[in-house]
């Protein structure tokens, strides 16, 4: 309360301020065409010596030479203006007398010279009206920080500075006042600005602590704008003593920017750089400087300070932007969007000046071709935001959004638990967000209330949520309302805490709507698992015999298993048998017998192949040792069979083992059979050692390669080189697998399972 207090007290004060100022200066600007005739005195009378708009003073038959002799129905010798410079800055009436005595009573209005209207009166009011609502904006819209309260101030500042303008321009005593005391004040708010963004950003602020004292800066231009309205023949030199005074508060800021950036190298002064330097050059360049050192400009400050528009929005960007829109999206696309409009621009002014370039002025083409610029960058945003709202296709310079869903989604994906889940969904939310009240709230139609998934209760009327469709994220009040999942008993949404201080990009938006589809099939699939749980505590409990469904389940993969095996039998085994039916065919019915004897050996060596192929089939499928003679056998029989195709030296030994369970030594079979059959396809090794130990109550398998390895992650979440079979296989009999691997640095995995045990833990470690 005390902090908005202290708000109220400089905002409202100071908008007052500004609209009691910008409303004379505006009226000054309306209350007169600017003209600009340069003057001089000779024999008593004021000739017109300077035409600073030629067309018009051409077409008002104004001339160098004529004599001016009212000046809005008064004499020129009365007018105010000349005691700053011989000028006649601006006038509604002039009356005229040409070299041959005639008398010329000229009326002037703003539209008589479109260049004073635009850059005098339509831009500098236009702009005064933007700052207004910006103010506002920021003032209701945004935190109650510091940096807001000093934002306010530099736009309110440059503001009246820019439309004070052109009203010292007229030699209007107030309108110097303000302009040359806004010049310098808005600097310095813009130092201050910067030393306290510093603070925000942690980073070392390069110059001194005590910007306060800068604002007498200010205060000496007022003072010296004072002195100039009452000794007019001093307002040249102090006019210069201001731009001086001016152009040191820019160099120091430009040389805190310039060193920052380049010894913290950080993105934010790069854009606070920019936005400071880019505008100011101009106004630098082609008026301040020739200003001081030559007593004349190149563009005069109207059109020269126009550049300084772009520094106040900038830093509205710099400031709030990144919770509003990506700052380095919106740079890259307009410049993508500026450079398809300049060169279709430059191609229809083309042909403009060659179809009717003689029938228009120069002045209107350029209008036409500004027009046609403006509108071309506006119609590709608004197809961007149509393309948004109706296709859901979004273009964004961040590529770690998709990056950023996948990430989300595998973490809540691993949860097995219901509140479990919604809690990691929320965090995930927070996290990326970066907000801190998140949460999922749960409507009980039981109990008809909310709950969130801390317990807290929330009283929030139904009908809130039930017109919002599934994903859909809605503003409401201070949050933002997302529907998550609907079922017979309850119904959640996401609540996000915004409190009028954020607003969700639209890239985000669209992560957080896919994110929502994502968790509510999530919700589905946790509930189904939960259920299947419970029905299987319920049956051991009950000791019941097996569920219909597991009975169906196992039946399906026996199915699956069998098909499996007929479509590789199908393609191997029985097209080469087919293939032999054929070729003896062919010779069954051959005329020619020379060279039988050859084919038929040619033959019994496809069949004799045939056969060990088929043969091998059905010892991977039933080991045939492995129920006569017993594992050692099976296994002994296996590595024989591997070293006779094997390409390293191949070191094992196996302990004999006694387990009552006689389905391990198949497991154990299985093991070995996959591991060497790995080595073989992949490993690219000249040494293999597996070695099968016994241990109490159990056996433990170890296997190690010099091969070329790989990353551990890669082949499990691939689900390649059989590592996951062997991991299920191991599972399923309670055991540990550990397999540690390096690129280049061959593979080793130890396996090791105890026979009884009661434990229920899997681990697949990677060291």
């Amino acid at each position: 309360m005390e902090l908005k207090t202290l708000r109220n007290k400089f905002f409202w004060p100071a908008i007052v301020l500004y609209l009691v100022i910008g409303l004379y200066l505006n009226f000054v600007n309306y209350s007169a065409p600017y003209i600009e005739i340069g003057v001089e005195e000779k024999d008593d009378k004021w000739l017109v010596s300077q035409l600073y708009y030629k067309d018009w003073a051409k077409g008002q038959n104004i001339s160098i030479g004529d004599t001016v002799l009212n000046v809005d129905d008064g004499p020129i010798a009365e007018l105010n203006q000349l005691k700053y410079k011989s000028k006649i800055l601006s006038a509604n009436d002039l009356t005229i007398m040409k070299p041959d005595g005639k008398i010329i009573n000229i009326h002037i209005k703003h539209l008589d010279i479109p260049q004073q209207f635009f850059y005098v009166l339509i831009v500098p009011a236009c702009y005064y009206l933007l700052t207004l609502f910006v103010a506002f904006y920021l003032y209701f819209k945004q935190r109650n920080t510091r940096l807001t309260d000093l934002l306010i101030l530099f736009i309110l500042a440059v503001s009246l500075a820019y439309v004070s303008s052109g009203v010292s321009g007229r030699l209007d005593g107030i309108g110097i006042i303000v302009n040359r005391t806004t010049m310098l004040l808005c600097l310095v708010i813009l130092l201050h600005f910067l030393k306290n963004y510093f603070a925000f950003m942690k980073t070392k602020w390069m110059f001194t602590n005590n910007i306060r004292f800068f604002y007498l800066m200010p205060l000496i231009g007022f003072i010296l704008a004072c002195i100039g309205t009452v000794f007019p023949a001093s307002n040249d030199i102090l006019s210069n003593i201001v731009l001086f005074m001016f152009l040191i508060l820019l160099i120091i800021i430009l040389g805190i920017l310039l060193i920052s950036y380049f010894k913290y190298s950080s993105p934010q002064l790069k854009i606070l750089l920019s936005s400071i330097m880019i505008p100011f050059l101009p106004f630098l360049f082609l008026y301040v400087l020739p200003k001081i050192l030559f007593h004349t400009y190149i563009l005069s400050s109207e059109i020269s300070s126009l550049f300084l528009l772009l520094i106040p929005f900038s830093f509205i960007f710099t400031q709030l932007a990144e919770r509003l829109f990506d700052i380095e999206y919106h740079i890259t696309r307009l410049r993508y969007y500026v450079i398809f409009s300049l060169l279709f621009t430059l191609w229809f002014t083309v042909g403009l000046y060659f179809i009717a370039g003689q029938y228009l002025r120069i002045t209107v083409m350029s209008g036409v071709s500004f027009f046609t610029f403006s509108s071309l960058v506006i119609l590709f945003y608004v197809k961007e935001k149509v393309d948004y709202r109706k296709r859901k296709i979004l273009f964004s310079t961040k590529g770690d959004y998709i990056h950023q869903l996948y990430t989300a989604v595998d973490k809540i994906g691993k949860t097995i638990k219901m509140d479990e889940l919604l809690e990691k969904f929320a965090y995930e939310v927070s996290v990326h967000l970066e907000l801190e009240d998140v949460f999922v709230l749960t409507y009980n139609y039981d109990t008809n209330e909310f709950l969130t998934n801390s317990g807290e209760r929330i009283l929030i009327h139904p009908d809130t949520m039930d017109d919002i469709r599934l994903g859909e994220i809605r503003k409401i009040d201070k949050i933002y309302l997302a529907f998550l999942h609907q079922d017979v008993h309850y119904k959640r949404a996401l609540v996000l805490g915004h409190n009028n201080t954020i607003h969700l990009k639209d890239e985000e938006l669209l992560w957080l709507e896919l994110l929502l589809l994502y968790v509510n099939n999530f919700i589905e699939n946790t509930k189904m698992v939960e259920e299947l749980l419970e029905e299987l505590k319920h049956m051991k409990q009950a000791d019941d015999g097996q569920l219909p469904w597991l009975n169906k389940l196992l039946w399906l993969r026996f199915e699956e298993e069998k098909y499996q095996l007929a479509q590789e039998l199908h393609d191997t085994n029985l097209q080469e048998q087919l293939h032999i039916a054929r070729e003896v065919d062919v010779l069954v019915n051959a005329k020619d017998t020379t060279d039988i004897q050859e084919k038929l050996a040619k033959i019994h060596k496809q069949m004799v192949d045939s056969l060990h192929e088929l043969r091998s089939y059905c010892e991977n499928l039933k080991p045939p040792l492995l129920d006569t003679l017993g594992l050692n056998a099976a296994l002994e029989k296996l590595i024989r069979k591997v070293q006779e195709r094997a390409n390293f030296v191949l070191i094992y030994s196996i302990d004999r083992l006694y387990l009552e369970d006689e389905r391990m030594n198949l497991m154990i079979y299985r093991l070995f059979q996959e591991v060497l059959n790995n080595a073989l396809k992949h490993s690219y090794a000249t040494a293999v050692e597996i070695h099968l130990k016994e241990m109490n109550d159990g056996f433990e398998i170890i296997y190690s390669d010099d091969g070329v390895g790989c990353h551990v992650e890669d082949i499990i979440v691939a689900e390649s080189m059989g590592i996951r079979g062997m991991q299920e296989r191991v599972k399923a009999f309670n055991g540990h697998f550990y397999i540690d691997s390096q690129l280049n640095q061959g593979m080793s995995i130890r396996i090791a399972v105890k026979e009884g045990s009661e434990t229920h833990d899997y681990h697949a470690h990677s060291g």
